[in-house]
């Protein structure tokens, strides 16, 4: 690995940062202690700072020569509502609140960056380092958005990195098109007729109504959907009734739609009304459905992904920058993709050996209780970072 060194001379001072933020993590749109530390970081190193897109975002901009062209490096800050298993020194000291996705380690990675750029004359443009709160389900990228980020911070292209468990520490991994699924979620309501489970046929059962939309609703990935367009439909819940002899009035089934494509998220939720307006009266009942969009798919653009393979080639070797595979979980970097060409890829946090004594018995896996960001990434990271600004903003 091509690392440069005077970040691996300051790396313990990061990784204090970093697990500092471990053991404060803060919910979406809560990152107040989180935001506080960055915006104080980088004004120590004299990085001009703005605070409060998206609530709890910050931006630091960096600005070299007399360019217009500007790069936009992305970071989460969040942390999820979990309760951590570690014991080790710098676990969360707040219960059922954790850094469950290392983005205190994306976090980190892009201070590590700003630090060096901040004394660092070798490019000729802008660059916006962007800390992003509430990825996790609260839309924060496009919170961002909406307050103004690419109109007060003009950027040519933006960029996001995140840890992937499992793969190797010292590799990276990337793809053009569609790398994340939309995320949306649905909840259907059947309405029927209750009465007493001994005497059916003077009732309207919403629950046969409802176990019939369950197969009924894959019939559009099979037969509605073209086989080559991936998606996913999962039932995740049904709930009715609270007696055994009691045929109850309604029926609840909630669950998740994820597509690599609007077009193809726009052809599921179409089928699924017509088909939960349509099929329960067949059986003397109603239906109705209720869905909501939350992130669209991830897709990285061409130009942006060949770009960043190159970069990251230079720095790890050809054969460990990686094709990644998509995966049907989601990112809400989406936005940013859709409003700016870009690339989102993945760095390896390894297979959780480098855990300190004290951690969990589960994997090493994103969202999972025992899950701790591989520190080594540090220095990797950010030197991908500065890589990145150098070669996009060359002198």
């Amino acid at each position: 690995m091509n690392l440069i060194d005077r970040i691996v001379q300051f790396h313990h001072d990061i990784r204090d940062i970093r697990r500092d933020i471990h053991a404060h993590p803060e919910l979406r749109f809560q990152e107040t202690r989180t935001s506080d530390l960055i915006a104080e970081r980088l004004n120590t190193w004299g990085i001009p700072v703005t605070r409060g897109l998206g609530g709890t975002g910050v931006v630091g901009s960096i600005r070299r020569g007399t360019s217009s062209r500007a790069i936009g490096l992305r970071a989460d800050i969040d942390a999820l509502p979990m309760h951590e298993v570690n014991s080790f020194a710098h676990r969360s000291r707040h219960d059922g609140r954790m850094h469950a996705c290392g983005h205190d380690g994306h976090t980190a990675m892009l201070l590590g960056a700003a630090r060096f750029l901040a004394d660092h004359q070798g490019f000729d443009g802008t660059v916006n380092l962007i800390f992003q709160p509430a990825e996790e389900g609260g839309a924060g990228a496009q919170r961002m958005i909406d307050d103004g980020l690419f109109e007060r911070f003009p950027c040519d292209s933006v960029f996001g990195m995140h840890n992937w468990p499992g793969m190797a520490v010292g590799q990276f991994a990337l793809r053009e098109g569609p790398v994340m699924a939309s995320s949306n979620e649905f909840t259907i309501t059947v309405t029927g007729r209750g009465g007493h489970a001994a005497l059916p046929h003077l009732s309207t059962d919403p629950v046969i109504v409802a176990t019939h939309l369950v197969q009924a609703l894959q019939s559009i990935l099979t037969r509605n959907k073209k086989p080559i367009d991936t998606a996913v439909l999962s039932i995740t819940k049904i709930q009715a009734g609270e007696a055994f002899n009691v045929i109850p009035d309604t029926a609840t089934l909630c669950g998740t739609v994820r597509t690599f494509t609007l077009e193809t998220l726009d052809l599921i939720e179409s089928r699924m009304k017509a088909i939960v307006e349509q099929l329960p009266p067949a059986f003397g009942a109603s239906g109705s459905l209720r869905f909501h969009r939350n992130y669209p798919p991830t897709v990285n653009h061409g130009p942006s992904t060949a770009f960043a393979r190159e970069v990251l080639e230079d720095v790890v070797g050809k054969a460990n920058v990686l094709d990644f595979e998509p995966t049907m979980g989601s990112e809400d970097f989406a936005y940013m993709l859709l409003a700016k060409p870009g690339c989102y890829f993945m760095i390896g946090n390894g297979d959780g050996g480098h855990r300190e004594a004290g951690h969990g018995l589960g994997p090493c896996q994103l969202h999972n209780a025992s899950y701790d960001f591989n520190d080594d990434l540090i220095p990797l990271g950010a030197t991908a970072w500065v890589r990145l600004v150098e070669r996009f903003l060359a002198a």
